[in-house]
């Protein structure tokens, strides 16, 4: 077999299409199982963001027991320090330009620091004075889903803390920008808040859950990539197998 091969000058180019077939063939079984695995995930955190909300003080503790926490659904208690309002830039589809409100939430009980994202508001009501009725006093309950902070993407531009212009999750540098250098301790993650504040603004339901899954369609190409060499390799090799021998 491999005698006649070399005499029809197939055994180079049969050996690198079986090579680059089994590339091809693993890189699709691959993407079969991340797809698996996708809808295993979006699977999870569907069911975490239907769940009863569970307390700040669980969600912390699961997070130091190493769980992941991130889009669990949390109830935090504590005062919103209007005056440390910190505005990450959000344009939006309808409403244009504006602004997600990052909101530090005194706790209850224990001093330290949450950031909560209370939501969107356009750029004419992005001062507080403009949208009284959500700036509320005393403490108040606010349930939400856990993001956590992250490195900035490569594409994201710096934060401009100094300008109060926030784009990616620095809870150190929230922290520096609102109370200075160590001077309150911070919840290491941040809560989305789910219901808008009163008077519409800012507007809550902030997380949006959408996580590609394209993976079959990977797949696909993948495997279709591998049927294409086979037929190349076919025609290329035809000929040759039915040439008569000298």
């Amino acid at each position: 077999m491999l005698s006649m091969l070399s005499e029809k000058r197939l055994l180079w180019p049969g050996a690198m299409t079986l090579v680059g077939l089994a590339i091809l063939v693993g890189l699709g079984a691959w993407q079969l199982e991340r797809k698996s695995w996708k809808e295993g995930l979006i699977a999870a955190i569907e069911a975490r963001t239907k769940a009863e909300a569970v307390s700040l003080a669980d969600a912390i503790g699961r997070l130091g027991a190493g769980e992941d926490v991130e889009y669990m659904r949390v109830t935090a208690r504590g005062r919103f320090l209007h005056d440390k309002e910190r505005y990450f830039y959000a344009p939006d589809a309808e409403l244009g330009p504006g602004f997600h409100v990052y909101t530090p939430l005194e706790v209850a009980g224990s001093g330290s620091v949450l950031f909560v994202n209370r939501g969107f508001v356009p750029e004419a009501v992005k001062d507080g004075a403009a949208r009284k009725a959500g700036q509320l006093d005393g403490e108040t309950d606010v349930t939400g889903l856990v993001r956590m902070p992250g490195p900035k993407g490569f594409f994201t531009p710096e934060n401009e803390p100094q300008h109060n212009l926030w784009y990616w999750r620095d809870i150190d540098g929230l922290m520096r920008s609102a109370f200075g250098e160590g001077k309150r301790t911070a919840v290491p993650l941040v809560l989305e808040a789910e219901a808008p504040a009163p008077g519409g603004w800012p507007r809550g339901g902030a997380t949006i859950v959408e996580l590609p899954n394209r993976h079959l369609e990977y797949a696909i190409t993948w495997f279709g990539l591998a049927f294409a060499l086979v037929a190349v390799f076919a025609a290329y090799a035809a000929p040759r197998l039915s040439r008569a021998k000298p």
